[in-house]
């Protein structure tokens, strides 16, 4: 399914969009396959598929372990190539959208990147290091290989930069929750409600929201402030990170977090719509 068609279905059912982000063989490709089709079977609509990278500098500290931990696994930007295809295989319908590091794509080879992702069954990409100045080579590849190039934004973005974002971007616009790197926070900064105000004045783009969305209260106050949905990571990490001789133990726990998440964006929309 593509992204957009996701978008309106979940329009159409008055829901907002649930996105988990998982970085793949932490601790190891086969948990990470059950957990995605775990988070599938209990209220995501979209995957945000991790590609571990030594050098992650927008995550945080449990998103560095996470990559640390699947790269001393051995674990290869193929070998996530090839996760993709086994959960389509296995029946995963949602979107797929990838998180990638500039380098990934550079040292593989733009275009072949893009084309095994798409072969995968893939429908999106994620790049958080590239400059926005240099991103319309990669819109351009992408569109050839029928992916989404998705850009981030920040409440720090100036309106002018904004523009050639929205501009740019295709499937959503992401919009990074908080200033700074990934992880849990407390509460939504009136910084972000003015970042989503500005957005929708300026485009009827659908947006995500994340960094640091980690309860069913964040998500329902960021859907009823006008985003189409939103994105958890480090949260995740944290329940498994109990256990991780034994991880597949807190796959219920997984479970009963992507539940209460996508209730939040259930409620944040219907709060938004009244």
């Amino acid at each position: 399914m593509k992204i957009e068609e996701k978008f309106k279905e979940l329009k159409s059912r008055g829901e907002g969009a649930y996105m988990p982000h998982i970085y793949y063989g932490d601790p190891s490709p086969e948990f990470s396959r059950r957990e995605v089709e775990t988070l599938a079977e209990n209220g995501a609509d979209f995957i945000e598929f991790g590609i571990p990278f030594s050098d992650s500098i927008a995550d945080g500290k449990t998103f560095q372990e996470a990559c640390q931990r699947a790269l001393k696994n051995g674990v290869t930007p193929e070998d996530c190539i090839r996760g993709i295809g086994k959960l389509r295989q296995n029946g995963l319908s949602i979107p797929v959208i990838v998180t990638s590091y500039y380098n990934i794509l550079y040292a593989y080879g733009v275009e072949d990147f893009l084309e095994r992702l798409n072969e995968a069954g893939a429908q999106g990409i994620i790049v958080p290091d590239i400059p926005l100045e240099e991103v319309s080579s990669l819109a351009k590849k992408g569109r050839k290989k029928d992916l989404s190039i998705i850009l981030q934004a920040t409440p720090n973005t100036s309106e002018n930069r904004l523009r050639k974002i929205i501009n740019t971007t295709s499937g959503f616009l992401y919009i990074v929750n908080f200033e700074g790197v990934t992880g849990t926070r407390r509460s939504i900064p009136n910084s972000t409600i003015d970042m989503i105000n500005k957005v929708k004045n300026l485009s009827p783009m659908p947006l995500m929201a994340g960094f640091g969305v980690s309860t069913k209260n964040h998500a329902k106050s960021l859907v009823s402030a006008g985003v189409d949905g939103v994105i958890t990571g480090s949260a995740l990490r944290k329940i498994y990170g109990k256990d991780l001789n034994n991880p597949k133990e807190k796959m219920s726990d997984i479970a009963e977090f992507a539940r209460q998440i996508k209730k939040g964006c259930e409620e944040g929309y219907e709060k938004r719509t009244l």
